[in-house]
């Protein structure tokens, strides 16, 4: 799962195809992430004191992580991301599009480290 909050992505499938937008939230367990202003729903809520007005809400559901796209800060296309170790031992997501790296996943390790 290379796909992490503040991330930019892209839908690729469903309603909301090619809408791009940031993770607010990744939910690890069941592989779903929530994008803003993409899946919305209206929620229903009943007058009450933290909502005085109640009425509907509108707010994002989660989509499943196979469809959204990584978009790459480098190229700006929205491509499929992958891990390699750099020289010194530490990994990188990176964009199989361009090759462009776009942030470490984990620190340097001497055994990753190349001689």
């Amino acid at each position: 799962m290379w796909i992490r909050v503040d991330d930019t992505v892209e839908v690729i499938t469903g309603e909301d195809r090619g809408t791009r937008g940031k993770v607010l939230r990744v939910e690890r367990q069941s592989g779903k992430v929530v994008v803003e202003h993409v899946n919305r729903v209206y929620k229903h809520v009943r007058r009450s004191q933290r909502n005085p007005q109640g009425g509907r809400l509108s707010m994002e559901m989660p989509i499943e992580l196979s469809n959204v796209a990584l978009v790459c800060e480098a190229c700006g296309a929205a491509a499929r991301v992958g891990a390699r170790f750099l020289q010194d031992g530490s990994k990188e997501r990176f964009c199989k599009k361009c090759g462009a790296g776009n942030g470490q996943i984990s620190p340097a390790k001497t055994q990753h480290a190349k001689k």
